[in-house]
């Protein structure tokens, strides 16, 4: 099963969401905190379960802190961010130790949340 088709349009997808984000000079969460938390959680799942499979194109940890960097968010959110990619990571890295067909089916089901999401956060909250 290739799942490489996905990864670019994702990649895309959150680079655009991250380029999008206002900066908020105030300490209170954005509305889309929820969105960025649940997408950094993905892209954390992905960093242990892509390479396992093959996929070693996309630097998922590069992917979320050139995310956080552009959201410039407080340290509160910075750290829930950081928190929701290890969340990820250590759900997946668990059970995981090498590629299977659920590991695959994860995977391709990750990519299109993933995409979803950040191009929801694109949609609604551009500048």
């Amino acid at each position: 099963m290739s799942f490489r088709k996905f990864l670019h349009p994702l990649r895309a997808a959150v680079l655009a969401a991250g380029l999008a984000l206002p900066v908020s000079a105030l300490a209170v969460d954005p509305p889309y905190q929820a969105q960025m938390e649940r997408l950094a959680e993905i892209l954390g799942s992905l960093y242990i379960l892509a390479p396992l499979c093959g996929q070693t194109e996309i630097d998922w940890r590069d992917q979320v802190a050139e995310l956080i960097a552009l959201d410039e968010p407080e340290p509160d959110r910075r750290a829930r961010l950081v928190g929701a990619f290890n969340a990820g990571y250590e759900a997946y890295a668990r059970f995981y130790r090498t590629c299977t067909s659920s590991a695959e089916a994860a995977i391709t089901l990750l990519l299109g949340e993933g995409e979803t999401l950040a191009r929801d956060i694109h949609s609604r909250y551009a500048e």
